[in-house]
């Protein structure tokens, strides 16, 4: 299906009269964890594509698992459970890998194939990600894995930029051969296939930068420099921060950086985001978001020191269910009065997340940046609150299609060469942010002791 569909991308660029000549460079972005299986013999079909016929028809019977897991596996606890194990504990994969063992990641997907369809493993001779798979039909050759997308499988060291031995001979026998060495994440890997230029009129010169995942392409695309906190307030919310000293924990997860070889990303992802916050403005503002800003308005940074964990549906950070209120003395309570709600459902949001954030090491400084996205970022209300709860002025650009703008700079930088130039000499002509919000006098005072607050109580609804 994904190689189809490049035919057909393809060929509605060349009917519609793109001119691929021009391109000097291309790099790209897969669902991350995704994994794609190719059979022995497939790099020579790669390596001798004929321009007169489509993808499809050269590749379609080139691969030993037809079809691809992908992130919304989640059949793996055992084998997961095996791997942490075999490490010493989740912490410690957590500490190798920058995750403890999660059902989607790669390597548990691998290890399941090899104990349960052995013949399809044998007959495997490159593990792909989607990323690095895409990548490879561009390049006419096997791609390599790149730092970012590999560190989303819980088998790359995150901090050698390396697989980790003790978790490849965990996962299946030769993965290594299987997987190829790891390469950054802006390394260029050499021309376009001859294919490319035979049958769209691609240069020959073109250069193909190493692809990466979804979430490490929209950390490229939002720009993200060191220091930076980015919220996307979408129907679920996902943090992105720029990481120099991680601590991986058994929550979140960290990657090495898709922009700098010597920094990392975290990210954290919230099932609860804008349905929840769309719940309370229903029942508590009369479905009307003018109404729910009021009712922020009206009631005090810290809200009289009540505290709300809104858990419509089971949390991924952390794993928990239910709605849990708390008065100023740490005590449970029904209910609360319909503004006092409104504040708490999205303070204990933000709280969360800058909980979360300190617990992978970052540290919000004099120049944190919050850089919000998504359909909350257009209520100045609701970003007065984030900004308040990390004391730092947050920055909203309408960044439409983030992962691929990202690899569009990331394919810029692989071919301006990316020990000449940075990423932020490569972006610096970029859109600015706009300044929506700056954090009230008060709200470090405010703020700070109830980040600590919110996460004892957050820890005591986990363990319930």
């Amino acid at each position: 299906m994904w190689v189809k569909a490049l035919d057909l991308l393809l060929s509605k660029m060349k009917t519609s009269g793109f001119n691929f000549s021009r391109v000097k460079a291309l790099s790209g972005t897969g669902q991350q964890h995704g994994s794609v299986y190719w059979k022995s013999g497939a790099a020579a079909t790669l390596q001798e594509l004929q321009p007169d016929k489509t993808l499809y028809e050269q590749l379609k019977d080139s691969f030993s698992v037809p079809d691809s897991p992908i992130w919304m596996d989640s059949s793996t606890a055992a084998q997961c459970r095996q791997l942490e194990e075999a490490v010493g504990g989740a912490q410690k994969l957590a500490d190798i890998t920058g995750s403890r063992g999660y059902e989607r990641f790669t390597g548990n997907q691998i290890a399941k194939i090899s104990q349960n369809n052995k013949a399809a493993y044998e007959n495997c001779e490159r593990i792909c990600l989607v990323s690095s798979f895409a990548a490879s039909l561009f390049l006419g050759n096997y791609a390599p894995i790149d730092h970012s997308d590999g560190s989303g499988m819980n088998l790359l060291d995150i901090r050698e930029r390396k697989w980790s031995p003790q978790c490849l001979q965990t996962c299946a026998a030769r993965l290594e051969e299987k997987l190829g060495q790891p390469v950054p994440s802006f390394e260029n890997l050499g021309s376009i296939s001859a294919y490319y230029a035979d049958r769209y009129g691609f240069s020959p010169d073109c250069k193909v930068i190493a692809f990466t995942g979804d979430n490490s392409g929209s950390l490229a695309g939002m720009r993200l420099q060191g220091g930076d906190i980015a919220v996307s307030l979408g129907t679920s919310d996902t943090l992105f921060l720029w990481l120099q000293q991680p601590r991986p924990a058994l929550t979140g997860h960290i990657f090495c950086n898709p922009v700098d070889g010597d920094a990392y990303m975290a990210l954290l992802c919230y099932k609860n985001g804008s349905l929840t916050r769309e719940r309370v403005r229903d029942s508590c503002a009369g479905a009307s978001w003018e109404k729910f800003s009021q009712a922020l308005q009206s009631t005090p940074m810290g809200n009289n020191g009540n505290i709300g964990i809104y858990f419509d549906v089971q949390e991924i950070t952390p794993s928990a269910v239910g709605v849990h209120r708390f008065n100023s003395a740490d005590q449970k309570v029904d209910s609360f009065p319909s503004e006092v709600e409104v504040r708490a459902v999205v303070e204990g949001q933000f709280l969360a997340k800058r909980a979360h954030a300190e617990m992978l090491g970052y540290t919000v400084g004099c120049n944190t940046r919050v850089l919000a996205t998504g359909g909350a970022s257009s209520n100045t209300s609701i970003l007065q609150v984030l900004s308040d709860v990390f004391n730092a002025p947050v920055y909203i650009l309408d960044t439409a299609n983030s992962a691929c703008l990202g690899c569009a700079y990331r394919a810029k930088h692989g071919w301006l060469g990316s020990s000449k130039v940075s990423f932020q000499e490569v972006v610096q002509g970029a859109p600015e942010y706009k300044l929506a919000v700056t954090p009230n006098s008060s709200a470090k005072q405010v703020y700070d002791p109830l980040v600590g607050r919110y996460k004892r109580l957050e820890d005591q609804v986990a363990r319930q």
